[in-house]
């Protein structure tokens, strides 16, 4: 991925966050990026209206949570998208995680001849299964790109092929079901009257917004993102933040593959395909650069939540099925265009 020429001095400074000496000679631009965070609040609010114009159900609470809902596994692959971009990395392979993760779990716990299963471990081993699988491919991940310095972009392409490839293996090509209780749990009940995904979407998000923003770890992933090379000078130790962002990414990948499973109630074998052009959208949309260094983890959240509340506009309007997709991605190219006229910077 090509390097910005960013200067050490203003190199990995989160939006928000104030000049390294302490001047006021940049507020001008903080203000500016403080304003690129809350680009596409706006448009969400045009389409709530467009919305409610469409058909009177769109404003109302189950429409609501169902939006919500729907959006919430997916939502963790573009957060955990957002963390690969801002270090000036990618990883195409989430996808695949978040079908294979689940569908390990599924594998080793589901009853033999009851839902495609092994049967080999209790039901209570689902969720340590998911997030053990998820860990792993991330730790996959960053041993060839941070260890071994290989192209991200073609080291994730192709683990995406592999992980797509043993899902498709242990489930033969069907559907995990008859899931246990332990991985249904999170997917399907509710806390305080509201889906735990939501609350587990929402929560997780606003750890990222600390996280990114306002901690040592956060401001180093900047840094790597805007110039690897003046973050190693100034003492960051790039390696460990890589490793540890690619992980975490695949955690939150298999999470999100756990919820979506939880709600449904089984794993696909094809679960996730696909996903990958969604996420990018959605963090692009939001203000997050794919050379690095740039966008928060709120903006990415408004561009995801658009995605969602354009689908459930055009299925409330009685649009086909089959002309959702096309329409969608003409829909992505219009919120990009506008995007960059709020943003006032290119996407390259």
């Amino acid at each position: 991925m090509p390097e910005t020429t960013a200067t050490p001095a203003t190199t990995g400074t989160p939006p928000g966050s104030p000049p390294p000496d302490g001047t006021g000679e940049r507020r001008p631009g903080l203000r500016l990026a403080r304003l690129r965070d809350f680009a596409l609040v706006p448009a969400v609010i045009v389409i709530a209206i467009v919305g409610q114009i469409v058909n009177p159900i769109f404003l109302q609470g189950d429409n609501v949570i169902n939006i919500l809902q729907t959006m919430s596994e997916i939502s963790l692959l573009v957060l955990a998208q957002t963390l690969v971009l801002v270090g000036g990395r990618m990883d195409l392979s989430l996808e695949s995680t978040f079908g294979l993760a689940p569908g390990v779990a599924a594998w080793m716990t589901v009853a033999v001849g009851a839902g495609h299963g092994l049967g080999l471990l209790p039901g209570g081993w689902a969720i340590p299964v998911t997030l053990a699988v998820g860990a792993l491919a991330g730790v996959v991940n960053a041993l060839f790109i941070v260890r071994f310095g290989l192209n991200g972009f073609i080291v994730t392409l192709g683990m995406l092929i592999v992980l797509r490839g043993l899902l498709t293996g242990i489930s033969g090509g069907q559907t995990f079901f008859n899931l246990p209780p332990s991985m249904t749990y999170l997917g399907s009940t509710l806390w305080l009257g509201v889906p735990a995904s939501i609350w587990i979407c929402l929560l997780l998000f606003a750890g990222g917004v600390v996280v990114l923003g306002y901690t040592r770890f956060g401001r180093s992933l900047y840094a790597i993102g805007g110039n690897i090379d003046a973050a190693k000078a100034a003492g960051i130790r790039t390696g460990r933040v890589l490793w540890i962002t690619l992980i975490t990414a695949s955690l939150l990948a298999a999470l999100g593959g756990l919820l979506l499973s939880g709600r449904l109630a089984s794993v696909a074998a094809g679960q996730g395909s696909g996903a990958i052009f969604t996420v990018f959208a959605a963090a692009v949309i939001g203000g997050v650069s794919l050379n690095g260094g740039k966008g928060t983890v709120f903006g990415a959240f408004t561009g995801i939540l658009l995605l969602y509340m354009i689908q459930n506009v055009l299925t409330l309007a009685g649009v086909p099925a089959q002309w959702i997709e096309a329409l969608n991605g003409g829909i992505i190219l219009t919120a990009l265009a506008i995007s960059r006229l709020t943003g006032g910077k290119v996407q390259e």
